[in-house]
């Protein structure tokens, strides 16, 4: 990979020095750097241990160190000449700021680990991390060792929840042997005629004939009652293994501190790796909180109905749930892996995703794409994946590339590395496009749930809708699926000629703490420069703008919605019977429509791109009615017709009580106490 220091410090606007053999010979002039003072920048992550020990063992040396991988990711690719725009781009990322702290989640483990499955597999479990865990094993079934070197207990699970250090489980014992008394020296066994009892412990009750002749034989332990009642027990565990087949927790992303391993893989190398992290996870443990709430902004409850579901629906850890008593989701931070797809489908923004933050994020890539274009880059296409596989994978494809074996990533293509692929949201992907970026795609390597490929599709075609509709030709996002470097070549291949046109001028804006403004300042930038001008733009139902559709033969005005919408887009009017809508607002969450009494309200997924988008319109109004007695209008005349029409063969409502309803609250009052035939309290 030839590099010219030159071009990348005039892209850079610094003076560069090219280090050949930096990790070796030309160790002295790193040791410089850092102790200039300056921020220092590694071009190479393949000795990032030895550059750290050497920075701390540096005298003087005060400078953070930032390291970026420019070799797999551009420098070994067969068009790696044309990679210098984003080799510079990636060493510009490299140089911001590190995110701002955030908010961590703490988790206590004092190891006591809870092991549930056959007892034999159990035991030998138990034996290999015995030394350094507290373990307790759970078992209904097979026969165990003889010697009896770990707790049993047996019953029937009612419930496994928790996450790492606070695990709680709840069980039923239901055996008449009761295996932590019992001393396994087989008696029962020997006794027992039927054969009804095996070396697991259990008793098989339909091949039992009560003869009980274990019962006298265990007269000693004690450990045998028939007539016990199922007991129930509850018991705190900071670890747990479940070797059963079937995993007690049937989420994607199982709570931290819970490791699955079935029959098939106690001999395998998962084996070996889930002993050597429960080994670890014993002491103190902080991560970071992910999110971000904002409950004003919730659309998910309002009056005890529910609107928005997004979030609970696409959670891969069931780690949010609804509040009904307070109207509002709730997130259990222990639960939280981090993901960020709720995120993602969030329409208003009360969710947001605070490791980076959503501005962090776009400054990020603000500055890869400004980079690359000032360094004589064209059309860059932006390609998000994970820290952990997603950069492995492009990592093992550069090293394929290398060898010849591949054809690398392209010099076009741009990969960014993020906490989770399902993070970012369409936001960012207009915000990108906006600012230059003319493909965004999202590396999946079949370890994401599949409610995250559908969510993040869902929002691809909501962002392509709009850009097609505003004359933006060409395909500007997809999603890859790849879990091997030869799939990934052949994709990223295909990904290099997919090239949508993106705005003359470049927006410079900067992405917001908030995603409604975020969506406000790319839309804007994208439908000033847009070729076409549609006055308003038909959109799937998962995007989070819309209208609001009223039958105004079933609607009373009962303004129910207005004050079940969370975002302030159905509004009244105060000096008239008025339903209006600033369509500006609208998050298509649903609240209105199931708030409605009438079934009136329909909801209609489009982006209005006219000034009316943003000024309260006229959904429905009606003459108010008013009172027979004062004149002043109370209602509407449509509401009040319809409840006289209701009530007017109610016996209650006869004669001058039907005429009542007809009246303000005031003049109502008035004609009671006025009255002469009415029946008062004081006359009896």
């Amino acid at each position: 990979m030839p590099l010219d220091p030159q071009a990348l410090g005039r892209a850079l606007d610094e003076n560069l020095t090219l280090h050949s053999t930096l990790c070796r010979r030309e160790a002295g002039a790193f040791q410089q750097a850092v102790k200039s003072g300056d921020d220092v920048v590694v071009a190479c992550t393949q000795e990032k241990r030895l550059f750290g020990e050497l920075g701390t063992q540096t005298e003087g040396a005060v400078s953070p160190i930032r390291f970026v991988n420019i070799r797999e990711t551009g420098g070994w690719s067969r068009d790696a000449r044309g990679a210098m725009p984003k080799l510079a781009a990636l060493l510009a990322a490299a140089k911001l700021p590190e995110p701002e702290p955030v908010p961590t989640v703490t988790y206590k483990s004092a190891g006591r680990l809870l092991v549930i499955g056959p007892l034999a597999e159990a035991e030998r479990f138990a034996a290999v991390v015995g030394d350094s865990l507290d373990v307790t094993i759970f078992s209904r079934g097979g026969a165990g060792a003889q010697e009896r070197r770990f707790p049993v207990v047996g019953g029937k699970i009612v419930k496994l929840a928790g996450w790492l250090g606070a695990f709680q489980l709840e069980w039923s014992q239901d055996n008449a042997i009761d295996l932590d008394l019992c001393t396994r020296c087989n008696a029962c066994v020997a006794a027992c005629p039927e054969g009804a009892i095996g070396l697991d412990y259990q008793v098989d009750l339909l091949a039992c004939t009560s003869h009980r002749d274990c019962v006298k034989a265990c007269s000693v332990a004690g450990a045998i009652d028939f007539a016990r009642e199922p007991v129930a027990h509850s018991e705190s565990y900071d670890l747990v293994l479940d070797l059963r087949q079937q995993p007690g927790f049937a989420q994607h992303a199982p709570p931290q501190g819970y490791f699955h391993l079935p029959a098939a893989d106690v001999s395998g190398p998962t084996a070996l790796q889930t002993v050597l992290r429960l080994r670890e996870l014993v002491g103190e443990f902080e991560k970071p909180k992910f999110f971000t709430y904002k409950q004003k902004l919730c659309a998910h409850s309002r009056n005890e109905k529910t609107g928005c579901n997004a979030c609970i629906e696409i959670c891969s850890a069931e780690a949010i749930a609804s509040d009904k008593h307070r109207q509002q989701i709730k997130v259990n931070p222990n639960l939280c892996v981090g993901c960020g797809a709720c995120t993602m489908v969030c329409p208003t923004g009360a969710l947001g995703y605070a490791y980076p933050k959503a501005a962090e994020q776009g400054t990020k890539i603000r500055t890869l794409v400004s980079t690359y274009e000032r360094a004589g880059g064209a059309a860059p296409i932006l390609l998000l994946h994970s820290q952990e596989r997603g950069q492995a994978l492009v990592e093992e494809l550069g090293r394929s590339a290398r060898t010849g074996k591949a054809q690398g990533v392209p010099a076009n293509v741009i990969p960014l590395a993020v906490w989770h692929t399902a993070s970012t949201g369409i936001d960012l992907w207009l915000s990108a496009v906006a600012q230059g970026t003319a493909h965004v795609a999202v590396l999946a390597t079949h370890e994401e749930a599949p409610q995250y490929l559908e969510g993040l599709r869902a929002q691809m075609d909501v962002a392509q809708a709009i850009l097609a509709a505003l004359g933006y030709a060409g395909s500007h996002l997809s999603l890859l699926q790849s879990s091997a470097p030869a799939d990934l070549d052949q994709q990223l291949q295909a990904l290099a000629k997919r090239r949508g046109a993106v705005p003359a001028v470049r927006g410079r804006f900067g992405v917001a703490a908030d995603k409604r403004t975020t969506l406000d300042l790319a839309l804007d930038h994208l439908v000033e420069h847009g070729p076409a001008k549609p006055e308003a733009i038909a959109l799937p139902a998962a995007a989070p703008f819309g209208n609001i559709l009223v039958d105004k033969d079933k609607c009373t005005l009962c303004l129910s919605c207005v004050s079940a919408c969370p975002a302030s887009a159905l509004q009244d009017n105060p000096n008239a019977p008025q339903l209006r809508l600033v369509e500006k607002n609208c998050v298509q969450c649903g609240l209105c429509a199931t708030t409605c009494p009438e079934n009136a309200i329909t909801l209609q997924p489009r982006l209005l791109l006219t000034p009316e988008r943003k000024l309260p319109r006229v959904l429905n109004e009606a003459k108010p009615y008013g009172c027979i007695r004062c004149s002043k209008p109370f209602g509407t005349l449509k509401g009040i017709e319809l409840m006289l029409g209701k009530l007017a063969g109610h016996s209650m409502f006869q004669g001058a009580a039907l005429e009542r309803l007809k009246m303000c609250a005031d003049c109502r009052v008035i004609d009671i106490y006025s009255a002469q035939d009415e029946a008062r309290i004081s006359d009896l």
